[in-house]
């Protein structure tokens, strides 16, 4: 497979001049690093988001190759060899490709996309408007004088410890829309997360984290509790990160996930042609015909 030379068998004889199989070289560099760009890809951009089908579909060709490659190493019985090496170098790259794409969407991708999905919003009163009529909000740029009322800030900890703060403005009688972080804050008091302290900050990014949402929900449980002699109710409570620049944010998600997918498949592709520089010295060395 892979361009070996299948037409003689054994060592290479003393004196003997030892050839190079270009082709399997060439294809052992190149077919690994090219199911890992393309499984990479199919699971780290929006085929995964709107198509996941199709990119299960596009690993699962990944691995019928990797089986195949498997299955003709099997078969032909040559030990160390080309067709070894194939088979190793495309059962790394399929796994890295799975777990590193699905990583690098659930952490960078998904989250932008989910944001470029829902609605802007502009101009928004915490004191007139309320959560049920912005369920779809995405990014909110908030009307001026919105503040963070850090003094109503409540943490609940399971673990991490998740901060909410509500974000106010004049009279409130709902408070619907909370600024959230992880691990920046205290028990009461004292929230500290996304910049709380730019005075330009009149803004907020959808908090889409589904596992964190929960505890988010606890946490302004108690902090409308916390007072009973000045009670805020909390019908329909909406998550952000308090922020300047939600767009920017946004596209930070995209960039960072290009720039993870670049690192990825040129790392890749020089971690795969050390090893086949070092598998050509290798077999040169004990004598395997390539």
């Amino acid at each position: 497979m892979l361009g070996e030379d299948t037409s003689k068998s054994g060592l290479y004889a003393p004196g003997k001049r030892r050839r190079l199989n270009i082709v399997a070289i060439c294809l052992n560099i190149f077919l690994p690093w090219i199911v890992f760009s393309g499984v990479f890809a199919a699971m780290t951009f929006d085929l995964h988001y709107k198509k996941p089908f199709w990119t299960w579909f596009i690993v699962g060709v990944g691995g019928a190759i990797t089986l195949g490659a498997w299955v003709l190493a099997v078969i032909r019985k040559r030990g160390v060899s080309w067709n070894l090496f194939s088979s190793i170098a495309l059962t790394i790259g399929l796994v890295l490709a799975v777990f590193l794409g699905d990583l690098n969407f659930r952490f960078n991708m998904s989250r932008y996309y989910d944001i470029a999905n829902l609605q802007v919003y502009e101009d928004v009163k915490p004191d007139v408007d309320k959560g049920s009529s912005l369920m779809d909000a995405g990014k909110v740029y908030f009307a001026s004088g919105t503040t963070l009322d850090n003094t109503r800030g409540v943490g609940f900890k399971n673990g991490d410890v998740y901060c909410v703060a509500p974000i106010v403005k004049d009279t409130m009688t709902d408070y619907d829309f909370w600024a959230v972080g992880k691990n920046c804050c205290a028990d009461r008091a004292d929230f500290r997360c996304g910049e709380y302290a730019n005075r330009r900050a009149r803004a907020g990014l959808r908090m889409m984290d589904d596992e964190d949402r929960p505890f988010y929900r606890l946490a302004v449980v108690e902090a409308t509790n916390a007072d009973s002699a000045n009670p805020m109710p909390a019908p329909h409570p909406l998550f952000f990160y308090w922020m300047q620049d939600p767009l920017a944010a946004q596209n930070a998600y995209r960039d960072d996930g290009f720039k993870f997918f670049l690192i990825a498949i040129f790392s890749h592709f020089a971690f795969n042609l050390l090893c086949v520089i070092v598998a050509t010295i290798a077999f040169a060395k004990i004598g395997s015909r390539y």
